[in-house]
């Protein structure tokens, strides 16, 4: 099993930033890779970003440069940078791990992009 502590959304204006943080505990050493999803009101879940152990990274079309996903391993936690928001960004953003096996997922943040 592993468990996620998410933390970092909330509400912010058009062009602002936010920073989302997932701290892993459990079962870590089989933990493949990790990231985010969203879904937005109305719409299918999506790929945010996604960090593997090697530290290969991939980001979701919508994301045109815009986030950056990162990890501190000594703190088993992922960070999504999230610049230039839209109110489009407006989503329930959910951390992910994946193992061999199956994928855990976090409980979700919202993430409000409004003025």
């Amino acid at each position: 099993q592993v468990q996620f502590v998410e933390s970092g959304g909330g509400l912010v204006q058009p062009g602002g930033s936010l920073r989302l943080s997932c701290a892993a505990s459990g079962n870590i050493f089989s933990i493949s890779a990790m990231g985010w999803y969203r879904r937005a009101p109305g719409k299918e879940r999506e790929l945010a970003a996604t960090i593997t152990s090697g530290g290969s990274t991939n980001y979701g079309d919508f994301v045109k440069g815009r986030f950056t996903i990162s990890r501190d391993n000594a703190k088993n936690t992922v960070y999504l940078q999230m610049n230039s928001l839209k109110p489009e960004d407006t989503a329930v953003y959910f951390c992910y791990a994946r193992t061999r096996i199956t994928t855990y997922w976090g409980q979700g943040t919202q993430v409000t992009v409004s003025s």
